[in-house]
């Protein structure tokens, strides 16, 4: 999507060799025309794909996963919750998530109620790089007997494993940006991908 390149070109930031700092317009401060534009590109790439909901994980895909289920007219999103939480209730699907971001393993859940078995989902996430999040969604798709239509990132670090591995597991992966390296802070975003 060149709109979102353009944008990591001109105002993302690499810190060390690892972060990809984006929260300027992606998952801090949002820029809502693009958010528009990137639920309005995954519609586009699964159109065909007869999606019956959005599942993503909180907090950072909650934007894209809404402005996603809009341009699909309005379907629902799903979040998954990390940690414990009174107000879910103990009927849930489960599956530990190890956060690159933070460091540490979250455990997310999702209600049983909202995600049923036959509902053709697609995975709605802002970053990939080891994929351990969309394999925690994919877990939890699988574990309620939905059906996987496929996954959709804004952003795929193009060095880190998590796409090449989806992709082998045979999982439709759209990534709206890849960012193949680090350069003294620059992001170097792949010209055909």
């Amino acid at each position: 999507m060149e709109a979102l390149k353009r944008k990591i070109e001109q105002e993302g930031v690499g810190v060390g060799q690892e972060v990809v700092k984006v929260d300027m317009f992606l998952n801090h401060q949002i820029d809502v025309q693009l958010a528009i534009q990137m639920g309005q590109a995954f519609c586009e790439a699964f159109r065909d794909d007869q999606v019956d909901c959005i599942l993503t994980v909180e907090a950072s895909g909650i934007i894209t996963g809404m402005t996603t289920a809009m341009a699909f007219g309005n379907i629902p999103v799903i979040f998954a919750k990390k940690g414990e939480r009174r107000n879910i209730g103990s009927d849930v699907y489960t599956a530990e998530v190890y956060s690159f971001t933070h460091q540490k393993s979250n455990v997310i859940r999702v209600s049983r109620q909202y995600l049923r078995q036959g509902m053709r989902v697609l995975i709605i996430d802002d970053f990939l790089a080891n994929g351990a999040a969309l394999n925690g969604l994919i877990s939890i798709v699988e574990q309620a007997g939905a059906v996987l239509v496929g996954a959709g990132v804004c952003i795929e670090k193009g060095w880190q494993p998590g796409g090449r591995l989806l992709r082998e597991k045979g999982v439709k992966l759209v990534s709206l940006a890849i960012v193949d390296a680090i350069e003294d802070g620059r992001l170097i975003v792949r010209k055909d991908g």
